[in-house]
């Protein structure tokens, strides 16, 4: 149950400052106290736990409390010390947390959901508590009186949420593949529009209301950057990840992503930089470099005689071409192609050695990651996962920032 400490050697990758283990189930949520050294986490073994950090440099739980359904997902607002459990019965509950971190009262129970709770945010202005759920809606009640504001549906499971505090914006992120804008108000909402370019479940979102960006992370191992306020729909696409990213987190202050998938895959991306969108890809009946007829296209095929061909996509010009149009791969980092992708042979010579320089750092977390936090001002990083093991990580060595860290293993 005690933390495991870790020394900190200069490098420019994450170091690990702690492991906190204890749990008995996959650790759905933790969070980095500010001005703390303490974790909160929340199970699926139905336990809520804040750890401090002892003089002994050991974590142990100071609040160890059992919940009455595996604990799905959680936000704490510090500067008035709540903490919102979701639940996999549907419900979110309401703690209030003492100023020594040692004590946790029952403040009371939000009917929510219907199904697992898989993201909640806490506006104080408002006195909402927003939330989504595997009930395929999004729901907003009042936490003065407990009782319900509003819901929308969708039409399959609501997997992540950002909430803009200002506009009343919300962002929700759901399995079709698909992120829906809503307008929240007292009673109703409006849907403003709707972002559609991943392959799979939208998995993670991250909203930077001072740029008006919003990136998300989905299971088709990509992310993508949607300038909202310029109203330009999908202006990147990033592929790093070999696996479902979980966790996303933009640095506004350095203008770096760090995002994080299953695999325990640790990115972070330069986004300081000029970069270029991907294409949309092309549709065409035959190579739009031979001209050799795709499989489909019968007429073309009996005109010619020949056998038609697979079709395959170039990443860096959109085409639509054959197999031995495209016989080349590259990667292409300012396209947001960090590893070798397709591309056409005449945009294989075109790209020159220093188009294919990195731009983001990887590294690897050795644990399978569903879902990171980070605190930025002191540039620390929590990730935890089905391993039952949270994580705590000095990121100043690679996001850009020497920020003073509290979690030194000094």
């Amino acid at each position: 149950m005690a933390a495991e400490i870790h020394s900190r050697p200069q490098s420019s990758r994450p170091v690990l400052l702690s492991k906190v283990e204890g749990h008995q189930d996959v650790v759905s949520a933790a969070l980095l106290i500010p001005k703390e050294d303490g974790v909160i986490t929340a199970s699926e073994d139905r336990t809520l736990r804040v750890w401090l950090k002892r003089d002994s440099g050991q974590y142990w739980p100071s609040i160890y409390h059992t919940m009455s359904s595996p604990c799905s997902a959680m936000a704490y607002h510090h500067d008035s010390r709540r903490i919102f459990v979701g639940q996999d019965n549907g419900a979110i509950m309401e703690f209030h947390i003492s100023e020594d971190f040692n004590k946790m009262n029952f403040v009371k129970t939000y009917p929510a959901h219907q199904n697992r709770v898989s993201a909640i945010t806490f506006c104080l202005t408002s006195e909402w508590v927003i939330s989504t759920g595997h009930d395929k809606c999004i729901s907003w009640m009042c936490t003065r009186s407990g009782s319900m504001l509003g819901r929308h549906y969708f039409t399959s499971w609501a997997s992540c949420l950002q909430y803009d505090y200002e506009t009343r914006h919300a962002f929700v992120g759901d399995y079709s593949g698909q992120i829906t804008l809503l307008k929240l108000d007292q009673n109703t909402c409006s849907v403003i529009t709707t972002l559609k370019g991943h392959e799979g479940s939208i998995t993670s979102l991250w909203w930077d209301p001072v740029q008006r960006l919003l990136f998300s992370g989905a299971s088709d191992h990509s992310i993508i950057m949607w300038d909202i306020g310029g109203r330009k729909g999908r202006t990147l696409l990033l592929q790093g990840h070999h696996d479902k990213v979980q966790a996303i987190c933009y640095i506004q202050l350095t203008r770096q992503l760090v995002s994080c998938s299953a695999d325990g895959g640790i990115a972070v991306w330069n986004m300081d930089i000029s970069r270029e969108e991907a294409p949309q890809w092309l549709e065409s009946d035959s190579c739009q470099k031979c001209e050799q007829p795709f499989f489909w296209n019968i007429k073309q095929m009996w005109d010619t005689k020949t056998l038609g061909l697979r079709q395959h996509h170039c990443r860096k010009c959109g085409q639509a071409v054959c197999g031995k149009c495209s016989t080349k791969r590259s990667s292409y980092p300012i396209m947001g192609f960090e590893f070798q992708v397709r591309v056409c042979d005449s945009c294989f010579e075109s790209i020159k050695d220093e188009d294919r320089t990195s731009l983001a750092t990887f590294h690897e977390g050795k644990h399978n990651i569903s879902h990171m936090s980070m605190d930025i001002s002191r540039g620390l990083m929590v990730t935890c996962g089905s391993d039952r093991i949270v994580k705590i990580w000095d990121m100043t060595p690679v996001v850009g920032c020497s920020l003073a860290t509290g979690f030194s293993s000094r």
